[in-house]
C-alpha cells in the first residue's frame, strides 16, 4: 500500500480525473507516447502521495473515435464499441506507467475482459481507493451513445467523489474556442446551467447535467502545464470551476 505524505492536507479526498485519449498521444496526436504517459503517471503519483484517493477515466480518441466511424456510415453502436476497446488499451498503458512509479493500480472495465482487467464493481472500486490504489475505469459505461465525459460524471457519482477533474489542452472554459478567437473570455467560475445554456463544448451536456443533478463540482484545467494536477488537488485556483448557481 502506498503511504501518503505526512502533514500535507489536500483539499479533495477522493477525485475522478478525466483524461482524453489524445492526452496520451503527445505532439503526434495519435497512438501512445510512452514519455507522455510516464509524465502523467508521475503527476498522478504526486497526488496519490498526498493521500487523495484517485480514480481515472481515460478516453480512446488517440486510437479510435466512434464519431469518426458513424459519421462516415458505420453502425453507431459498432463504432462506439470500438472506441470502448481503445480506452482499454490506453488504460493498460497508464497502469503500466503508474506501476513503474511504484503506485498500486487496478483497471476496471465496463465490458468484461477478465484476462486483463477486473469487471467494474462499485464496491470493489471504492475498496481499492480506500487502500490508496489508483483505479482506472475503462470501456466507458459499457453502452454505446455515451461519451467518456459522461462515464467520468457517472463514476464520480457512484464512488462519491468530491470533484470531477477534466484535464484538457486549454486553461479552462472559454466563451469561444481560444484557438480560433484570441479574444475569447475565460471563466474562472461558471454555473452548470450557464455551461448548458451557452452550449459550451468543453463537456458534453449529459456529463454536465449528471454532475449538476448530483452536486459534483467540475474543474477544467490545462494538463499541459506540469504540476497542475497537484495544484488542483491542493485547492489552487487554476482553470475553471463549474458549480451550482447558488454556490460561492
Amino acid at each position: 500500500m502506498t503511504q501518503a505524505e505526512p502533514n500535507v492536507k489536500p483539499r479533495y479526498q477522493r477525485v475522478v480525473l478525466k483524461l482524453s485519449g489524445e492526452a496520451l498521444a503527445g505532439q503526434r496526436g495519435y497512438g501512445i507516447d510512452p514519455e507522455v504517459v510516464r509524465d502523467i503517471a508521475v503527476q498522478i503519483r504526486e497526488v496519490v502521495m498526498l493521500g487523495t484517493q484517485t480514480a481515472v477515466v481515460v478516453g480512446g480518441g488517440n486510437i479510435w473515435r466512434g464519431t469518426l466511424g458513424w459519421t462516415k456510415g458505420m453502425d453507431r453502436a459498432t463504432a462506439d464499441y470500438m472506441g470502448m476497446l481503445a480506452t482499454c488499451i490506453n488504460a493498460l498503458a497508464l497502469q503500466d506507467a503508474l506501476e513503474k512509479e511504484g503506485i498500486d493500480t487496478r483497471v476496471q472495465t465496463a465490458i468484461e475482459m477478465k484476462e486483463v482487467a477486473e469487471p467494474y464493481i462499485r464496491r470493489r472500486a471504492i475498496r481499492h481507493l480506500e487502500k490508496n490504489r489508483v483505479v482506472i475505469f475503462a470501456a466507458g459505461t459499457g453502452n454505446p451513445y455515451f461519451s467518456t465525459d459522461t462515464t467520468a460524471a457517472l463514476r464520480s457519482a457512484e464512488i462519491e467523489a468530491n470533484v470531477m477533474l477534466k484535464a484538457t489542452n486549454t486553461d479552462g472554459v472559454f466563451d469561444s474556442d481560444p484557438r480560433d478567437n484570441p479574444k475569447a473570455k475565460k471563466y474562472d467560475e461558471i454555473p452548470y446551467l450557464d455551461v448548458l445554456n451557452q452550449g459550451l463544448t468543453v463537456l458534453d451536456s449529459t456529463a454536465t447535467s449528471l454532475c449538476m443533478d448530483n452536486d459534483i463540482p467540475i474543474i477544467v484545467f490545462d494538463l499541459g502545464t506540469y504540476g497542475n494536477i497537484r495544484r488542483v488537488i491542493m485547492g489552487e485556483k487554476i482553470g475553471t470551476y463549474v458549480r451550482g448557481s447558488g454556490e460561492s
